[in-house]
């Protein structure tokens, strides 16, 4: 709707549910939400019986609730959707990460002893990019050619610009008719792959290191990770994980002594080179093998200095949160007959989307899901992993915060405290919707302190 329309219809909400009698319950029920930018809707109820007599004890419905609904926090991880939320997931991430570094959530303190590396995989070439270059802290020359060389295409393959950090040019190629957008699409899509057949020869590497058959180790030693993928700008990703060797079983008992952090080194840099993940065959075109870059950055893990647990973990955190954005792409699934003229996109994003859309029309590369996944670039994989035995899981956490909530509840006489031996629970709920009114976006943001976005938003 135009803008002032728009603005009209956002007051007109705005006063009529200031006025409205259930306001202080709404207010209540946003502030529940944390801030969350589109709160999900249920409608239903909750009813206590006594187990013996069948007596109603007590019965909480939202028929009673502003609007018959009540209002629950999405819980999304992506910032780009919901910062309020996101923010959450992020916390919950950082003390997962930090607790197998430390200990806590469960680790024993004692992990600090283990050799523990944070390790950055990185995706290979698929054609020159515009880049910020930095030496001693003064900007360099993008891609400075003395005789640079012009393309098939008739494009000079050079660029002497200073770039910016929020240069848009950032990350496009000098040569989008030269850059590989197939092999980029297709490195997104087998990255979860390629990273089990890393962890796979790290582990194989290690046996072969304290003289033990691959079906033994786990009887000597244990491989924990968490990781996390990061997107470049130019739409391929990136894993940051932390590596970990603990006893058998995991971090209750140290590795034996053979399993040093050199050792871990030398498994890691030895994987990195060998192991690949074969595109299938499709068309006339031939398998196509996909290996990890060229770049790989090992470094140890410290209790003081540059790399601390606390900036490990707050670094993968921080990524936990984001998705394909800095590359300019969408942050929720496309239908294949979506007219990308309709978004804002770059053309690199666009050209990465067309490619996922067009590959993924191929009967040979349909186990890929190219289709499905096209506002990811390809990339299919969960952003945030963890090996079993790292630390806590995101689930435990939210499960201790949650009990938290309920036993502060419950001493504050807001909740009545029931024998659950002695009384049935039956709960019924349905979605009814997410999100806020023009008018109630503005009184949500004032009451929260939250900054919500326009009405695309809604």
């Amino acid at each position: 709707m135009p803008t002032t329309h728009a603005n009209a219809h956002a007051k007109a909400g705005m006063i009529a549910r200031l006025n409205h009698p259930d306001y202080d319950r709404w207010a209540s029920q946003i502030r529940t939400t944390g801030g969350c930018r589109q709160p999900i809707h249920l409608r239903g109820k909750v009813d206590h019986y006594d187990r013996a007599t069948g007596r109603l004890l007590h019965r909480y419905t939202t028929r009673t609730e502003p609007d018959g609904i009540l209002r629950v926090p999405c819980k999304t991880r992506r910032a780009s959707r919901c910062p309020a939320c996101a923010e959450t997931y992020r916390a919950d991430t950082y003390h997962l990460i930090r607790a197998g570094l430390v200990g806590g959530k469960g680790v024993p303190e004692t992990v600090t002893s283990h050799p523990t590396l944070f390790v950055t995989l990185t995706a290979p070439s698929f054609g020159a990019v515009h880049t910020r270059r930095e030496h001693n802290g003064k900007v360099q020359p993008c891609h400075a050619r003395r005789n640079a060389t012009t393309c098939p295409h008739g494009r000079v393959m050079s660029c002497t610009a200073r770039h910016g950090k929020d240069d848009p040019r950032l990350g496009e190629p000098l040569c989008p008719d030269c850059y590989d957008y197939t092999g980029s699409v297709l490195f997104n899509a087998l990255a979860p792959l390629l990273w089990k057949r890393f962890a796979d020869a790290v582990r194989r590497h290690l046996a072969k290191a304290g003289g033990l058959l691959l079906k033994e180790l786990r009887h000597h030693l244990t491989l924990s990770f968490a990781k996390v993928a990061e997107y470049q700008r130019r739409g391929v990703v990136h894993f940051h994980a932390v590596i970990r060797l603990d006893g058998p079983g995991g971090p209750d008992a140290p590795p034996p002594p053979w399993a040093t952090a050199d050792i871990l080194t030398q498994a890691i840099q030895h994987a990195a080179k060998a192991v690949s993940a074969k595109a299938p065959a499709y068309a006339n075109q031939p398998e196509q093998a996909l290996h990890w870059g060229d770049q790989l950055d090992i470094r140890p893990i410290t209790l003081n200095g540059d790399l601390t647990e606390q900036a490990v973990a707050g670094y993968i955190a921080k990524y936990a949160t984001k998705a394909a954005e800095c590359v300019g792409t969408l942050d929720h699934r496309l239908n294949p007959l979506d007219n990308l003229d309709a978004y804002n996109l770059r053309d690199h994003a666009r050209r990465l989307i067309t490619t996922c859309m067009r590959l993924g029309t191929e009967p040979g590369l349909a186990e890929l899901r190219l289709t499905d996944w096209a506002h990811m670039l390809g990339f299919r994989g969960h952003f945030s992993t963890r090996s079993r035995h790292y630390s806590t899981t995101l689930g435990e956490l939210r499960a201790a915060r949650e009990h938290h909530a309920r036993d502060n509840d419950i001493t504050t006489g807001r909740l009545s405290l029931f024998d659950e031996d002695t009384v049935l629970v039956i709960s019924e709920w349905q979605y009814a919707g997410k999100g806020h009114s023009l008018g109630d976006q503005l009184l949500a943001a004032a009451i929260t302190g939250t900054q919500f976005g326009g009405p695309h938003d809604l």
